[in-house]
């Protein structure tokens, strides 16, 4: 077949943690390649050399041969769109396809016969064929599996971790039949060092994805309610999983909270699909609630504490370290720490936030909760350190009591210092 650097000419549509990484691996791999996005700001800032989110260099910006743009009619002559965008829930907990669906508009007018289409958002077993290919074809006029054609590709991007980039993580990629599935080869092989991941299905790809998480989140919801009744008996739910961990098979997972785009949100896009088909998932949704009310019980935990050390929770201050729904990444979609400050604040607890990775403008927007950009030593009853950051784990739990007032308690949420350095652990 012919060489697909020299037919194709790549579009990838949402420039996050998925498409950015991808934009420029396409195009270091000597593809003609378009980064779009609809932030007309990020792709400003992105022309600038700089990536807000942080997971890209400013160097492999200046380097890359790839090209920005927010304006749909850059889409015009590419062959290739790839789609990258977020695939949220709504606050009733089901899939929102918003996005999908508006990306695949988007890029409908400038199909043309033959154009190949790979949805790399996670999904349900299904929408990519059900739901974007009838958007695609019905906006572009084209027969779809035939002037389009259609691809899975899951992203599998994991931020704040450049250990497991995409170039070193297997890519599952799955087509509407083979002749596509070697174009989608062609095209992620030379990106993907750690190989490609032939599925036999694109139903097959996506469940494969959808299932990848729900797993994780079940097994944290696991170690999570251990950690609810360990708190009952007086123990220290660390310690029991570190004696447990001396056994050969136990899985070392640990405590914490589970938000962010993929974790917290990815199983109730299966248990959706699930439940139209007539089953009600037990055990997935068991996980999600005992994991979505983690942050309500870490809390009451503190609450709990600071009753014990004769401190009124009405007239308390704490300040809680972290936002992002995880360490070393500026993320915080679905971020769990939210639950935390709502659950302080239903009991009158005045809290401080900092947060030294995250926007604060984009906090206050998306939580309506402002950043302390430095909170002053010896002003609070309690430090609770709900994100692991590294700035956090250098300043050692001496300078982190430094900002309480005598007697203050120490909650270690993550775990992160040793017992006897925090009054409080998950």
């Amino acid at each position: 077949m012919p060489d697909p650097k020299r037919r194709d000419t790549i579009a990838v549509l949402g420039l996050g943690y998925v498409g950015l990484p991808l934009t420029l691996g396409l195009a270091r791999a000597g593809f003609d390649t378009l980064g779009f996005d609809t932030d007309a700001a990020h792709v400003e800032a992105l022309r600038r050399d700089h990536d807000r989110n942080g997971e890209v260099t400013e160097a492999s910006l200046r380097d890359t041969q790839a090209r920005f743009a927010s304006e749909t009619d850059a889409l015009a002559g590419r062959s290739v769109f790839i789609i990258g965008v977020p695939t949220p829930i709504t606050d009733a907990r089901t899939p929102d396809l918003r996005p999908l669906r508006e990306a695949c508009r988007a890029i409908a007018p400038h199909l043309r016969p033959g154009a190949l289409v790979i949805v790399e958002s996670t999904v349900y077993p299904g929408v990519t064929e059900e739901v974007c290919g009838p958007v695609l074809a019905q906006a572009s006029g084209l027969r779809l599996f035939d002037q389009i054609k259609l691809a899975y590709s899951p992203e599998r991007v994991n931020p704040g971790d450049a250990e497991h980039s995409m170039e070193n993580v297997v890519k599952i990629i799955s087509a509407q039949d083979d002749e596509t599935l070697d174009r989608v080869a062609a095209i992620y092989a030379p990106v993907v060092k750690a190989g490609v991941h032939r599925a036999s299905s694109i139903k097959t790809a996506e469940a494969a994805k959808v299932i990848e998480n729900t797993q994780r989140d079940l097994n944290i919801a696991l170690v999570n309610e251990f950690s609810l009744i360990f708190s009952r008996l007086g123990l220290d739910t660390l310690e029991v999983l570190e004696a447990a961990g001396t056994k050969w098979n136990f899985l070392p997972f640990k405590p914490g909270l589970v938000g962010g785009h993929c974790i917290g949100v990815d199983p109730y896009y299966l248990t959706y699909r699930a439940e139209q088909l007539g089953y009600h998932p037990e055990v997935i949704l068991a996980g999600r609630r005992i994991n979505d009310n983690m942050g309500r019980h870490v809390a009451r935990e503190l609450v709990k504490t600071l009753l014990k050390n004769r401190i009124d929770p009405s007239g308390a201050r704490v300040l809680v370290l972290g936002f992002a729904f995880k360490e070393n990444c500026s993320d915080v979609r679905n971020t769990r720490v939210a639950d935390i400050l709502t659950e302080l604040a239903d009991y009158s607890v005045a809290a401080d936030l900092h947060d030294p990775w995250v926007d604060p403008d984009s906090v206050a927007t998306e939580y309506g909760v402002e950043v302390t950009v430095a909170p002053q030593p010896g002003g609070y009853d309690a430090i609770l350190v709900a994100v692991a950051h590294d700035e956090f784990r250098r300043m050692g739990p001496a300078e982190l009591r430094a900002f309480g007032k005598p007697g203050a308690v120490l909650y270690d949420i993550k775990g992160i210092f040793g017992k006897s350095d925090s009054d409080l652990r998950l």
